[in-house]
């Protein structure tokens, strides 16, 4: 497949899946933006694409403030032209008892994993709408379709992310444009290895055991890797995936069969 000619923001994308996808992205001949908020993180992403030949832009980007969206996105669109591929992978993953569940906590999951899709979206659609062809791919989670202990802020953020998936897919489907969502279980990712040391620093486990447990949830029993994410990404961008629209796509070893 190619997007040469294509030009792809992807938010969160300084480490983890987001780093995989900008990457391959980039191979598919994309010029790619890589968003997220820690400057360093995404120059060595442009930094690695534009040592491969390719096209890339780095701009700061806080997801959950609306404002700096409209801004990043001007910038974006500056340096690399109109915005044709959009994959929302900027997130945070909180832990805590539904009852000691703080509200900065439950506001940093919704602000960060659901305003920030519904921020990024609503600034995307309109012009791919105008231009008849865009690509959305909003990474959710497998807690976007069901729920487990002790997550209750991020499976009802990701629960949202589905819904406005959605909702975008119907109302952009006759315009070129496909709205999907990929939903991965434990990914062998920084987010997870934070997870892994928050929950040995409440229960004194080994870091070992932790991550069994976690490996354990999947019935292949091991993490997924960044770049099993990121290949599906990729295939949602193409031409060949222009009659998926709406799905919600799991990268989870059969953990949830829906």
């Amino acid at each position: 497949m190619t997007l040469t000619s294509r030009h792809a923001l992807v938010t969160g994308g300084g480490r983890g899946i987001g780093r995989a996808v900008a990457l391959d992205l980039a191979r598919a001949g994309a010029a790619v933006t890589v968003t997220a908020r820690t400057r360093a993180e995404i120059e060595a992403v442009a930094a690695e694409i534009r040592s491969a030949g390719g096209r890339a832009a780095a701009v700061t980007l806080d997801v959950s403030h609306a404002d700096d969206v409209t801004r990043a996105f001007a910038e974006a669109r500056a340096a690399l032209g109109p915005i044709d591929v959009l994959v929302n992978g900027a997130g945070v993953a909180p832990s805590a008892p539904l009852v000691k569940t703080d509200e900065a906590t439950w506001r940093s999951a919704i602000e960060t994993n659901l305003c920030g899709v519904f921020y990024c979206m609503r600034d995307a659609l309109g012009p791919m709408s105008e231009r008849g062809w865009g690509r959305v791919v909003n990474v959710a989670s497998i807690a976007s379709k069901t729920g487990s202990p002790y997550i209750a802020a991020y499976a009802a953020s990701k629960h949202g992310v589905l819904g406005l998936t959605r909702v975008a897919a119907l109302e952009h489907a006759k315009r070129g444009v496909t709205v999907n969502a990929v939903c991965p279980g434990y990914v062998d990712t920084p987010m997870t290895d934070t997870s892994i040391d928050r929950v040995v620093a409440k229960t004194g486990l080994p870091a070992a055991a932790v991550r069994r447990k976690l490996e354990e949830m999947s019935p292949q029993g091991r993490l997924y890797t960044a770049e099993e994410v990121a290949a599906l990404v990729l295939f949602l961008c193409g031409e060949s995936a222009r009659g998926i629209n709406g799905q919600a796509l799991s990268v989870d070893g059969g953990t949830v069969l829906a």
